[in-house]
């Protein structure tokens, strides 16, 4: 039974989304479509899926997307980079995606061909930054767009205000909604959102909210895209490293209470890093007292 606090919560009419990578092998690819049909359950605004810089994932992330359009009835996004591609490729590209159904693309500018941490460079006759890819994608013409925002600044970025500007640069050029880098401290986030807001910038700001799979895994990715791990959480996931159904509780619980509070501060839409998995988050949606809105007998308190 919900608590009293997970009431007030619920009652907020909360609305999520996922994300989902291709998959590079058939194993890979029968978890991705079991988490699918589980988290379909809680019928999300959108699903995304992502998309390799300098389209290193294109074939897989367009079959991917081809069959969430065709076999689910998914609202689904391609994240689409504009790395290592000219402004006609990458028009050929939109169009490919455009044919089987892609109504919404999350524009990113993409790693450098280098990888992550090497120096970018724009590509030759290509668009230079996610500014200017969102501007090309509404030049097109009939795309829901979506960018991404970064509440402790792009690592690429000399400052926070110059990586706000560039949010701006991308709402400003057509972009109705950014998601965000997972952070685990709100005060961040709040603090970013006033100045996000100060700035003239009035779309969603949607938290990237991560669960847990593995913190030393995370802490590794954290550090190559400058989120903060605080130390809160070495304290919570303590002693639990050969202990995976208590760690998976702690993750839950973590992820839960984060969304819990961002609800509480205002906030009622949420996107989640699923890594192609579907427990952590399912339990995380449970612990927020939450029912798949599939399954229950009313709206109330069902995710959205």
């Amino acid at each position: 039974m919900a608590t009293e606090e997970q009431e007030s919560v619920t009652t907020r009419r909360l609305r999520f989304s996922f994300e989902f990578f291709p998959p590079k092998s058939e194993d890979m690819a029968d978890q991705l479509w079991k988490t699918v049909e589980a988290l379909s359950l809680w019928t999300p605004d959108f699903v995304s899926v992502t998309y390799g810089a300098g389209g290193t994932t294109r074939e897989p992330t367009l079959s991917t997307v081809k069959r969430l359009i065709s076999e689910t009835a998914l609202p689904t996004a391609s994240h689409l980079t504009c790395v290592g591609a000219t402004k006609d490729e990458v028009r050929q590209v939109v169009e490919q995606f455009r044919s089987v159904g892609v109504k919404h693309f999350v524009a990113l500018r993409g790693d450098p061909q280098g990888g992550m941490g090497s120096a970018y460079q724009p590509y030759p006759g290509g668009y230079s930054n996610a500014a200017e890819l969102v501007a090309g994608l509404r030049e097109m013409g009939g795309f829901e767009i979506s960018v991404s925002a970064y509440p402790e600044k792009h690592p690429e970025s000399p400052d926070v205000a110059a990586d706000i500007d560039m949010l701006k640069r991308k709402v400003d050029n057509g972009a109705c909604r950014a998601l965000t880098q997972f952070f685990f401290d709100n005060d961040v986030f709040e603090r970013y959102l006033e100045r996000v807001r100060a700035a003239g910038i009035s779309v969603p700001i949607v938290p990237g909210i991560m669960p847990i799979q593995n913190l030393t895994q995370l802490k590794r990715f954290a550090s190559m895209c400058g989120a903060t791990i605080p130390g809160f959480l070495d304290d919570r996931f303590a002693g639990l490293d050969d202990q995976p159904k208590a760690r998976a509780e702690v993750a839950a619980a973590v992820a839960a209470e984060q969304i819990e509070d961002l609800a509480r501060r205002g906030i009622s839409d949420f996107h989640l890093y699923t890594m192609n998995r579907s427990a952590l988050v399912t339990a995380t949606l449970g612990n927020l007292g939450l029912r798949p809105r599939a399954l229950a007998d009313d709206g109330a308190g069902a995710a959205a």
